[in-house]
């Protein structure tokens, strides 16, 4: 089998297969923005309206691990075009949702036939491109996975200030109509060996309540005051337990659901914990950068995402020299300069301070961008280096769905440190300013003009905003020190770092 197939047209495949994941890819993104509009039209409260992204996330996060099973029974091209085709419709369905039950209903559905995109896009684009223009590929797919998450709030932002919120949903329909067509016209002549492997009950049922459940808890942890909380404590055990159960028969059961034995090669277990660790802290920033300028400096959503956009500029300019030449040079190399750059903005952004102005904040933001460019493309093909063809779509399946869980863990536990320090340092901050101070006294007299309990609800104000940012500070200080201690974890891989072409494809090259 190792013959290559090579579609009628490389590029134009390359634009199908793209246009769906950043389809795919924005969607995780592009309806925060636009919560309090969907709340106040569909009357729910603010809370209720975040499970539009809940939703979506726990699906999806369910459907990521069952790629491989799915490509086994279905093959690469079928599963692709089906899902991509059912992406669109339910797009629609989200759009024309009258009530929030139905909305959650639909972004469910659509989480879930999101699921398997990503990672097939990515198995796809390795096997139709010759070896030597594979890192271009994947140097691609990175920049899509970059720029549409940075696009979506800025998108969404627009769409619903300027037409409604149904129109974030149905854009995709279109893009998914087009994408699917052109892959389905394009691959039409790609031989695929399908097999009928048995519906593993046991390993679909523990994944989906573990799953689930877990992602229930990070979701809504910080709401419900976590383990002060029955419903969290609850959930919390059924998720233990589940994934306990699914961990030991994945791993004993001769046809499992999810391939965990992939993580008997060296350079996917390294490359894997790299991206989700890695991704978990660009997702940490992704999200704290844009809370901290609306809730601290005073930024409208829109100007948020203008501070946070440049992030994206470096990447779509490295794209193709990264692709082209990052496979001359020991990809661990590449991975480390992401890392410091990374790590380095983090310690530039732990000396932020209230009165930051645009210019300080946007230009770290295009700094990061150069680790970003540096970052996925490098740790992609390591982790997937040791695969062979046939695991290709199952280890992405399995590195992506780790990669969405981090994600959804970084922010929980961002959002709640962030909340938690800062209360710890309003308790330090306050314990000075009492009655008996005559300090805080004629502090207070002066800022309420006379009106000594209006100076002191000023003063508080001064100091909730003061101690937020020191526990913003706090956590960037560590989120650096965790992306310069990512340069070892990444150094565990040993070359070569060459994504197999096919089962006759040897590796000792």
């Amino acid at each position: 089998m190792s013959t290559h197939f090579r579609p009628p047209n490389l590029a134009l495949t390359t634009i199908g297969l793209s246009l769906a994941t950043f389809m795919q890819v924005l969607d995780t993104t592009i309806a925060n923005v636009s919560l309090p509009t969907i709340a106040g039209n569909l009357g729910v409260s603010n809370d209720q309206s975040t499970w539009v992204i809940t939703s979506f996330a726990v699906s999806n996060a369910i459907a990521l691990p069952l790629t491989g099973f799915l490509t086994r029974r279905f093959g690469e091209v079928k599963l692709f075009v089906w899902a991509t085709l059912l992406f669109s419709l339910t797009s629609f369905l989200c759009g024309i949702s009258q009530t929030m039950g139905m909305l959650l209903l639909f972004r469910t559905l659509q989480g879930a036939v999101a699921g398997p995109m990503y990672p097939i896009t990515q198995s796809l684009l390795i096997g139709t491109y010759p070896s030597e223009k594979r890192g271009m590929a994947l140097a691609l797919l990175s920049m899509v996975t970059v720029v549409a998450p940075i696009a979506g709030p800025i998108l969404g932002g627009w769409i619903t200030d300027n037409y409604s919120w149904p129109w974030i949903f149905f854009i995709n329909v279109p893009i998914g109509i087009f994408a699917s067509m052109v892959v389905a016209n394009q691959l039409r002549g790609k031989l695929e060996t399908l097999t009928r492997p048995r519906v593993d009950y046991v390993g679909l049922i523990t994944l989906v309540l573990g799953v689930g459940t877990l992602q229930v808890v990070l979701d809504k942890g910080n709401d419900a005051d976590w383990f002060h909380s029955s419903f969290i404590i609850i959930m919390s055990v059924v998720s233990a337990i589940s994934l306990a159960v699914f961990l030991i028969w994945e791993l004993t059961d001769k046809d499992p659901i999810v391939d965990l034995r992939l993580f008997r090669h060296r350079n996917f277990s390294a490359g894997t914990l790299a991206l989700v660790l890695a991704y978990a802290a660009f997702f940490s920033i992704g999200l704290l950068v844009p809370l901290w300028l609306q809730q601290n400096v005073g930024y409208t959503s829109t100007w948020a995402g203008f501070a946070s956009a440049p992030l994206g500029v470096i990447p779509v300019l490295l794209t193709f020299f990264v692709g082209k030449y990052a496979t001359r040079m020991d990809l661990r190399l590449l991975a480390s300069a992401a890392f410091l750059v990374m790590g380095g903005t983090c310690f530039m952004r732990s000396d932020f301070y209230l009165g930051i102005d645009f210019y300080h904040v946007a230009m770290v933001q295009l700094w990061q961008g150069l680790g970003v460019a540096l970052f996925f493309m490098p740790v992609l093909t390591i982790l997937l280096s040791d695969l062979q063809q046939n695991e290709i779509a199952s280890g992405s399946g399995v590195a992506t769905f780790l990669r969405t869980l981090g994600g959804s863990f970084a922010a929980s536990i961002t959002t709640f440190m962030w909340t938690r320090r800062a209360v710890d340092h309003h308790a330090q901050l306050a314990e000075h300013i009492t009655p008996y101070n005559p300090i805080a006294q004629s502090a207070m007299q002066h800022l309420g003009h006379g009106n000594p309990q209006l100076g002191g609800s000023i003063i508080n104000g001064m100091i909730t905003q003061q101690s937020f940012q020191i526990s913003f500070n706090e956590i960037f200080h560590a989120l650096g020190w965790i992306f310069i201690g990512l340069i070892v974890v990444i150094w565990l891989a040993k070359p070569p770092f060459v994504a197999k072409g096919g089962p006759a494809a040897s590796g000792g090259h």
